[in-house]
């Protein structure tokens, strides 16, 4: 069964950073293009950054770009968010998702490839 678990939401001040990880376990972590999504009230999900298995490709959504980078361990099992230059409007419930199944597809994965999600860690951006 896979599992993922999110850490390291919190509070933070505009322009503050964060690190968002999420451990992943359940099936050979490597082989799988993982992504972040995030959803603040009121608000559908959105897509926040992707990454391909071997960590090779990343792609950003536009409100995010220069701010943020995914990155993996596949050693450890592990997928970050490293969230620069914070801004009230980043204020949401961070997920971390992975696709169902091996995925050969145009990069990045679509939203519906995404089968298996965190259970979210709440960040905040007071102004």
């Amino acid at each position: 069964q896979v599992q993922l678990v999110e850490s390291g939401g919190g509070m933070v001040q505009t322009g503050g950073s964060l690190r968002l990880s999420c451990a992943a376990s359940g099936r050979n972590f490597s082989r799988y293009a993982m992504g972040w999504f995030r959803q603040a009230p009121g608000k559908e999900r959105e897509s926040g950054a992707a990454i391909s298995e071997s960590g090779v490709n990343t792609n950003y959504a536009d409100s995010v770009k220069v701010r943020f980078t995914i990155s993996r361990d596949n050693a450890k099992n592990t997928v970050y968010l490293q969230m620069n230059s914070l801004k009230p409007e980043d204020t949401a419930v961070y997920y971390c998702a992975t696709v169902r199944a091996l995925y050969f597809g145009d990069y990045p994965p679509a939203p519906p490839q995404y089968a298996y999600w965190g259970q979210g860690t709440q960040v905040t951006v007071s102004s």
